[in-house]
């Protein structure tokens, strides 16, 4: 079942001279549940692509569905509740906020949406995030690792369509790196949870289900691994 949609994708910032093409005619979907990699070299076009998958960034033309929605044909209200709702964001440098504990950090976009917290989820989560004992403790209090984690945590607080993520290893070591995405590859198999990562660790991209190579914003190669 097709949970994302792409439809000729375009970006361009700037004019004139200066004018960069951050994607060009991007056009592809996505099954629920599907994991995916995306790969490619810096200034690719990758990033910007999530953003835009993400809702965080408007696409210069071209169209994305989700769950057969139009994403930016909705008004700025809307897509501030698509965002919350509907797509879970995982960054390489976590974005945690550092005056809230752990459960206030992973249940802050439940609460941001004036919804109620729904606790069994949130013992779920913190268990299988291997986060038991650590719920009260601030974010310079743990690891980098144990950070990421969080983040994780709240990408799924919601069970969002789609999670994305940028780099989510980048700032940690092996061990760590392999941990997290076990993590996120658990997510993907227990909750059904479609997964976006972009990396640029070629034993992380051969982990997903499809890689879709980008170069010059423009897809290279789309491959199903399995």
């Amino acid at each position: 079942m097709e949970i994302l949609r792409v439809e000729n994708l375009c970006k361009t910032y700037g004019k004139g001279e200066n004018q960069v093409k951050a994607l060009d005619n991007v056009s592809f979907s996505v099954n629920k549940g599907e994991f995916v990699a995306i790969i490619g070299p810096s200034g690719s076009g990758k990033s910007t692509l999530l953003h835009i998958l993400g809702g965080v960034d408007k696409p210069t033309s071209g169209k994305v569905y989700v769950d057969g929605e139009d994403v930016y044909a909705q008004n700025d209200e809307k897509l501030a509740i698509f965002r919350r709702r509907q797509v879970g964001l995982i960054y390489q440098f976590y974005n945690l906020i550092p005056v809230l504990n752990v459960t206030e950090n992973i249940t802050l976009p439940v609460l941001m949406d004036g919804q109620k917290v729904n606790k069994e989820r949130l013992a779920e989560l913190i268990s299988t995030l291997q986060l038991t004992g650590r719920e009260n403790h601030l974010p310079n209090q743990l690891s980098g690792g144990q950070q990421q984690r969080v983040s994780i945590g709240r990408a799924l607080m919601n069970a969002p369509a789609i999670v994305l993520a940028d780099e989510p290893t980048g700032n940690l070591d092996s061990k760590n790196s392999q941990q997290i995405m076990e993590l996120l590859k658990l997510s993907n198999k227990k909750y059904n949870q479609t997964l976006m990562v972009i990396t640029h660790d070629e034993s992380i991209a051969l982990q997903a289900d499809r890689i879709i190579a980008i170069e010059d914003g423009r897809i290279l190669r789309d491959e199903v691994l399995r």
